[in-house]
C-alpha cells in the first residue's frame, strides 16, 4: 500500500491548511465565545470546493477520493473542529446518501446545490432510545394516498437548523418483514409542515457548529422521497457510518496534530528556571510520545481511506483508526493543556477549546464501546 500523496492530493492539503491558517484561525475563538454558525466560512469552503470534494464534477462536486476528503478534514480539525464537523457531517453523512443511492431526480434536485455549500445536508439516525443502539428505531413512517407520513424524533443532528439548511435524511420503520422492522431512509426537505427543528443544544464543545433535536409530527413527503430501496435503510446507513469514521478518524487527528503544534510552540517560548520548558527532559517525552502517536494514527486513518478507495473491505480499518484516534485526541489535548500550565486552562489560548472539543470524538459516529464491538465482530469473536 503506497502512502505517498500525489501532487493533486499535496496541493489539496496545503491549500485547506493556508485557508485554515488564514481564514478561520483567527475568528475560531470568537465563534466558539458566542456558539455563532460560521457562514461566511462555509460560504467559502464551498467556493474552494471543499463541501462536495469527494463527489462528481457534474454535479459541482470535487471528482476527489478519500484519502483527499480526509486530508481536508484534518487540516481544517488542525485548526478547528466547529468548522469541520460542519463539512464533515455534510459531506459523508448529509450529501453521501443521496449519491450513493438516491435516483436521478433526487440527485439532480440535491446534489448541485449540496456539493457547492448552497445548501446543508443532514442525517438523522439517532433517536432517544436508539443511540449505540442503532436499530431501535421507533420514528414511523406510513405510506397513504402518495406520501410517506413520518411521525418520531431524532437527536443530535447536525447541520439541521442553520439557514442554509437544505434537507435531512432520516431512518424509519415502514413496515415489517419476516417479524423484524423494515427500516427505510426518507429524505425529508427543510421547511416541510410537521418537521420541527428544536432549540440548538448547549453542548462541551464543538460550540459554533448546530446540534439540534428533530420532531415530526404527521409530517408529510412525497412517495418519490424514498432514498433507496424500501427496507434497506438498516444496511445503507451501516455502510454511510462505516465511511463516515474515516472522517472522524481524520478529525482526531488534527485536533492531536493541532494541539501538539499548540504545545510545541508554547513549550519554545515559556521559559521556567532559566531556559526554555520545551528543553527539559519531561516536556520532551511528551511531545515525542504523542508526535510517534500522531503519526501512526495518521498512517491507519490513510489506510481505511486507501480501502474505501480500491473498493475493499474497509470496516475494520475504519472502526480501529476511529477508536484510537479519538482516544489520541483526548490525551494529545489533555497533554497540551498540561504542557501550557495555568494559561492552558484560559480561553485565551486554543488548546483549551482543543480539550472540549476533543471528547465528542470518543462518543460520535459510535462510541469506543461500539468500536470495540465491530472490531470484535470483524475479527470473527
Amino acid at each position: 500500500m503506497n502512502f505517498d500523496l500525489s501532487d493533486e492530493q499535496r496541493l489539496l492539503r496545503d491549500t485547506v491548511r493556508d485557508f485554515a491558517r488564514a481564514e478561520i484561525a483567527p475568528v475560531a475563538a470568537e465563534l466558539d465565545r458566542t456558539k455563532s454558525f460560521p457562514y461566511e466560512i462555509v460560504e467559502k469552503l464551498g467556493g474552494l470546493g471543499l463541501m462536495g470534494i469527494p463527489f462528481p464534477q457534474e454535479y459541482g462536486g470535487g471528482g476527489a477520493d478519500t484519502l483527499s476528503y480526509a486530508l481536508a478534514v484534518e487540516e481544517l480539525a488542525r485548526v478547528d473542529s466547529s468548522v469541520c464537523i460542519t463539512m464533515a457531517a455534510h459531506t459523508s453523512l448529509g450529501t453521501m446518501p443521496i449519491y450513493l443511492w438516491g435516483t436521478a431526480e433526487q440527485k439532480e434536485e440535491w446534489l448541485p446545490r449540496l456539493c457547492t455549500g448552497e445548501r446543508l445536508a443532514s442525517f438523522g439516525l439517532t433517536e432517544p432510545e436508539a443511540g449505540s443502539d442503532a436499530g431501535n428505531v421507533h420514528t414511523h413512517a406510513k405510506l397513504a394516498d402518495g406520501e410517506w407520513v413520518v411521525d418520531g424524533a431524532k437527536q443530535f443532528i447536525t447541520n439541521a437548523g442553520t439557514d442554509i439548511s437544505g434537507c435531512v435524511t432520516i431512518t424509519a420503520v415502514t413496515g415489517e418483514a419476516d417479524g423484524r422492522k423494515e427500516i427505510s431512509n426518507i429524505i425529508v426537505p427543510k421547511g416541510t409542515p410537521g418537521y420541527e427543528i428544536g432549540e440548538a443544544y448547549r453542548k462541551m464543545g464543538w460550540n459554533a457548529s448546530d446540534t439540534r433535536p428533530l420532531a415530526f409530527d404527521d409530517c408529510k413527503v412525497p412517495e418519490g422521497n424514498l432514498l433507496g430501496r424500501r427496507g434497506e435503510g438498516f444496511k445503507n446507513f451501516l455502510h454511510i457510518l462505516d465511511g463516515g469514521r474515516i472522517g472522524v478518524a481524520a478529525m482526531g487527528v488534527g485536533l492531536a496534530q493541532g494541539a501538539l503544534d499548540e504545545a510545541i510552540a508554547y513549550a519554545k517560548e515559556r521559559r521556567a528556571f532559566g531556559k526554555a520548558i520545551s528543553k527539559y527532559q519531561s516536556i520532551q517525552a511528551k511531545i515525542a510520545d504523542l508526535s510517534a502517536q500522531i503519526e501512526a494514527a495518521r498512517l491507519l486513518t490513510y489506510k481505511a481511506a486507501l480501502q474505501k478507495d480500491a473498493k475493499e473491505s474497509f470496516t475494520l480499518t475504519a472502526a480501529q483508526a476511529k477508536l484510537i484516534t479519538g482516544r489520541l485526541a483526548v490525551r494529545a489535548t489533555e497533554e497540551a493543556v498540561q504542557i501550557h500550565g495555568g494559561y492552558g486552562f484560559i480561553e485565551e489560548y486554543p488548546v483549551c477549546r482543543f480539550y472540549r472539543d476533543a471528547k465528542i470524538l470518543t462518543i460520535g459516529e459510535g462510541t469506543d464501546e461500539v468500536q470495540q464491538m465491530v472490531i470484535a465482530r470483524q475479527l470473527g469473536c
